[in-house]
């Protein structure tokens, strides 16, 4: 039953912070520290995995007519727009792919831990408040996605990779990357979550194959449950994030990432010194 519930709570953390420009990592890593879950390393690697999906499911779900070029409701210039968005979301996935490919493992041997995550969260959460107060009364030059032109694209790819570092946030980075170049609030959050389908389920799909399907009946019930809480909590945050940037910018966002930050610093602190 306690294992239950700390998949719960693990999927929830998952669902909410894999949107919000928060860094999920950072979250799941401080949530992990406190509940320790009495599951094997491997089996939370391959939990992370699995609850991640579920997150991405819903991004598929939420926006199916959208990503869906062979709808029979749209127009066939609808169905070449969705075409023309697909293949600037994989022009953009681009960097992040080659570079995962290559060091994903290595990246994460040096930086997945408590402090490098902080030092990120704190970086990008005043990158945040520096961009928003610099973008303030500026109208955005790109409020489209089509109006994405390559250099844009590789540009948005570029902040993507650097989201390989743990602590970063996939979104943040991302979003970031489009705020700096005039792209709108809007169309840079809702970018992100397209081009996190490719990325993460190739990421996901790699570690899977990785680590196998060797998990026994419990272990396969808690890792549907998480993703299920995933999923659903990824609905509410989508939707969530979506409403508020249509009247409020990010910088509260990158205040919330220098207090987690901060956070995580002290309990590394205070771990070290009880060690």
């Amino acid at each position: 039953m306690l294992d239950i519930i700390k998949v719960i709570i693990l999927g929830i953390v998952e669902g909410i912070t894999e949107w919000l420009p928060v860094s999920s990592t950072g979250h799941l890593i401080l949530v992990g520290n406190v509940l320790k879950p009495g599951m094997s390393d491997a089996f939370m690697e391959m939990f992370d995995v699995v609850i991640q999906l579920g997150a991405i499911m819903a991004v598929v779900v939420l926006y199916f007519h959208k990503l869906n070029p062979f709808s029979p409701t749209k127009t066939e210039k609808q169905k070449m727009l969705t075409w023309q968005m697909w293949f600037k979301v994989v022009i953009a996935s681009v960097p992040a792919a080659i570079v995962g490919l290559l060091f994903n493992d290595i990246l994460n041997e040096i930086f997945y831990k408590p402090l490098p995550v902080a030092i990120m969260l704190i970086v990008y959460g005043i990158l945040f408040i520096i961009i928003e107060k610099n973008n303030a009364g500026k109208t955005p030059s790109v409020t489209r996605i089509s109006q994405l032109n390559l250099q844009m694209l590789l540009w948005i790819g570029f902040f993507q990779m650097l989201a390989l570092i743990p602590g970063t946030s996939r979104s943040g980075a991302t979003i970031i990357g489009a705020l700096i170049i005039g792209v709108s609030r809007e169309v840079a959050a809702e970018f992100t979550f397209f081009l996190a389908i490719p990325v993460m389920f190739g990421a996901s799909l790699l570690k899977l194959i990785k680590f196998g399907f060797h998990f026994t009946g419990a272990e396969f019930g808690l890792l549907m449950l998480g993703c299920i809480v995933s999923f659903g909590l990824s609905v509410v945050a989508i939707k969530f994030l979506m409403g508020y940037i249509k009247q409020h910018d990010f910088k509260v966002f990158g205040y919330y990432r220098i207090v987690l930050g901060g956070i995580i610093v002290i309990w590394t602190i205070i771990q070290t010194a009880m060690a």
